[in-house]
C-alpha cells in the first residue's frame, strides 16, 4: 500500500525494496522481555540475506516487523523506527510479501488459481491485471498444474510453491521467507529453493530469509545477518559475505547456537541396552483421515521400550497420519493397533452412552461389548488398541507431539502449560511443581514460564510441547518433526533429553519412542531405526 492506505501500483511494487532499522525492537503486549532489541542495520534493494540467530533470537518477529502485520499499540510495543523504502513498515504492506513455515497454514481458497489471485484481489489490483499475473507466478515457481486443482490434492513442496507464488503475483520489493523449508522432505526443498531463484532470477528482488538449513540457501544469498539475543542485549551479531561470517565467526555462531556448515553438534552416546518388549504392534494396519480415503498401507510395525523407530517419507506420504493412529488419536482405516498388555493395564476403555471400562492385566475388561470401533462402526471394542482408551488413559501411556504446536496449546502461560497433564491426573501440587521446574530448565524455558504460549518463537512452542508430553512421564512417545525450528545448541540438548528418555533417565524405565522427521541428522545421533512410507499400498522398510 501507499503511505496513505491506498494499494501499491504494480509499476511501484516491482522495484526492488530497501530496508532501514534504526534501534527498532518489539516486545509483545503479554510479555515484559524484548521479542527483539537494538537492531541497527540497512539493506540494500536488490540485495539477498540470510537470517540467522538462536532460537528465540527474534528473526521471525523482525521479519513480521517488515511485512507490518505485528499489530498496533494493544498488540504490543515498538522501540526506534523500521522502514521499508523510507517509509514506515506498516504503512506500506504491499510492499513485502511473506512465505511461512507450515505449507498448510497460509493455503486459504480450495483452487490453486484463486489462492494465487487472493493476495493481488486484496491489494486492489485490477481484474484485468489479475489473471495474467497468476498465470505468470505459477510459471516463476515451477509450479505447472491447472488453475482448478484443488489445494488439498498438492503436496508439501507444492503448496509451498503456491504460497510463493501468491507472493509473487502481488509483485513485491522484498520477499520474506521464514523457515520456508523447516517441514519439507528433500525433494520439497530442492523445489522451494530452485523456485526463489528462478524467481529473483526474474524479478531482481530484495529477499531476506530465515533458515537453520544454512546449506540450501547459500548458493542463493550474498550477505549474512545474525541477530543477537534479547537476553544478551539484543542488535547484531555479525553482519557480511557468507564466507567471511560463516568462516570467521564460526567459533562465536557456533557457542550461540547458530548452525554452522561443517561444524556437527554433539551427538549423545548410542544404547546402553538391547531394546525391550514391543509396547505397540501395528498389523497389516492401513491409515487415512477418514474411513474412504488411505493415506498409507497395509504396514506391520513394532515399537519397542529402548528404542527409536524413525518415521520417514516424502510430504504427504501419511507419515503424520500412521502417527496419529499410533498415538490412538484417529481409527485405522484397517488393520489393528494394539499395545502390550504392561501399557493397557488399567486403561478405561470409552463406551458409547455408557461408563468406561477399565482393562485388566491380561487384556480382558470389566463390562459388556459395544462401544466405537476403528473405524467409527458399532462394533466390539478391543481393550489394547489405544483409540478406545479415555483421554485420561491415553494421558498416561502414549504422549503426543503434534507437528503444528499450536494444535495443542491450552494454557495462557508456559507453566500453565506444564501443569495442565500432571493436574488432569490428580498428582500432588508439590510433585507437579518439582516436574514442571525440572522440564522447564532442561528445554532453556526458565525464563518464559510466565509468558503467553503463543507469543513464543517457533523454536520455543516445540520445545513447550515436548516438554509437556513428557510431564505425564507416559512410557511411548509419538514425535512428529520434534526438532523442527531449534538451533544447534538446543537441537543438541533436545536429542541429549530423547536418547535418555529412550535409555530410561533417572532410574525411570526405558520409552518406546517413535520420531517423524525430516531430520537425518536427528535419526543418525539418534542410532533411529527407519521406517519409511513411501504411498498407499505398500509395506515400508524396517517393519518389525
Amino acid at each position: 500500500m501507499a503511505s496513505d492506505g491506498r494499494p501499491a501500483t504494480p509499476d511501484a511494487a516491482a522495484r526492488p525494496a530497501g530496508i532501514v532499522a534504526r534501534g527498532w525492537g518489539w516486545r509483545y503486549a503479554t510479555r515484559h522481555a524484548w521479542a527483539v532489541q537494538g537492531v541497527d542495520l540497512r539493506i540494500e534493494p536488490g540485495e539477498r540475506v540470510l537470517l540467522l540467530g538462536a532460537s528465540g533470537a527474534g528473526k521471525s518477529t523482525f521479519l513480521q516487523g517488515i511485512a507490518g502485520v505485528l499489530g498496533g499499540a494493544d498488540e504490543g510495543e515498538a522501540q526506534g523506527e523500521l522502514l521499508v523504502d523510507g517509509m514506515p513498515a506498516a504503512s506500506v504492506r504491499g510492499r513485502a510479501g511473506m512465505v511461512l513455515q507450515d505449507p498448510d497454514s497460509q493455503t486459504i481458497l480450495a483452487r490453486v488459481g484463486d489462492d494465487v489471485a487472493f493476495g493481488c484481489e486484496n491489494l486492489g489490483v485490477p481484474r484485468a491485471q489479475i489473471w495474467p499475473r497468476v498465470r505468470a507466478a505459477l510459471d516463476a515457481v515451477g509450479l505447472d498444474v491447472p488453475l482448478d486443482r484443488p489445494t488439498a490434492a498438492l503436496s508439501g513442496g507444492q503448496k509451498q510453491r503456491l504460497a510463493l507464488a501468491g507472493v509473487v503475483a502481488m509483485a513485491p520489493g522484498v520477499m520474506l521467507l521464514d523457515e520456508p523449508t523447516a517441514n519439507l522432505d528433500p525433494a520439497g526443498v530442492i523445489e522451494v529453493q530452485a523456485a526463489v531463484g528462478r524467481v529473483l532470477a526474474a524479478t531482481g528482488s530484495t529477499l531476506v530469509v530465515i533458515e537453520h538449513r544454512v546449506d540450501v540457501w547459500l548458493p542463493l544469498v550474498d550477505r549474512v545477518i545474525v541477530l543477537g539475543s534479547p537476553a544478551g542485549g539484543g542488535g547484531i551479531l555479525a553482519d557480511g559475505s557468507p564466507a567471511a561470517v560463516l568462516r570467521d565467526r564460526a567459533g562465536e555462531l557456533t557457542a550461540a547456537g547458530v548452525w554452522v556448515p561443517g561444524i556437527r553438534p554433539a551427538a549423545p552416546p548410542p544404547p546402553t541396552a538391547a531394546a525391550g518388549e514391543v509396547l505397540l504392534r501395528a498389523e497389516r494396519l492401513v491409515v487415512g483421515r477418514d474411513a474412504g480415503t488411505p493415506a498409507a498401507g497395509p504396514l506391520d510395525l513394532g515399537l519397542r521400550a529402548g528404542e527409536i523407530v524413525g518415521i520417514v517419507g516424502p510430504n504427504g506420504a501419511g507419515k503424520s497420519t500412521l502417527g496419529l493412529t499410533l498415538a490412538g488419536l484417529l481409527p485405522s482405516v484397517g488393520g489393528t493397533v494394539r499395545a502390550a498388555e504392561s501399557l493397557a493395564a488399567g486403561a478405561e476403555v470409552r463406551r458409547e452412552g455408557r461408563r468406561a471400562r477399565r482393562v485388566r492385566a491380561g487384556g480382558g475388561s470389566r463390562g459388556g461389548r459395544g462401544g466405537r470401533g476403528r473405524s467409527g462402526r458399532a462394533a466390539a471394542s478391543d481393550p489394547r488398541d489405544p483409540f478406545t482408551w479415555t483421554s485420561r488413559s491415553l494421558l498416561t501411556r502414549i504422549g503426543t507431539v503434534f507437528q503444528e504446536p499450536e494444535h495443542q496449546l491450552l494454557a495462557h502461560t508456559v507453566r500453565g502449560e506444564l501443569e495442565v497433564g500432571p493436574r488432569e491426573l490428580g498428582i500432588a501440587e508439590s510433585e507437579i511443581a518439582a516436574r514442571v521446574d525440572e522440564l522447564l530448565e532442561r528445554l532453556r524455558l526458565g525464563p518464559l514460564a510466565a509468558a503467553n504460549p503463543y507469543t513464543l518463537s517457533g523454536g520455543e512452542k516445540r520445545r513447550l510441547t515436548v516438554a509437556a508430553a513428557l510431564a505425564t512421564r507416559p512410557p511411548v512417545l509419538v514425535l512428529d518433526e520434534p526438532t523442527f525450528g531449534q538451533d544447534a545448541r538446543t537441537w543438541a540438548e533436545l536429542v541429549a533429553i530423547i536418547a535418555a528418555l529412550r535409555d530410561g533417565a533417572d532410574g525411570s524405565a526405558p520409552l518406546g519412542i517413535a520420531a517423524i522427521t525430516h531430520d537425518e541428522q536427528l535419526l543418525e545421533a539418534l542410532g533411529a531405526r527407519r521406517f519409511a512410507l513411501g504411498g498407499a499400498g505398500e509395506f515400508p522398510e524396517g517393519a518389525a
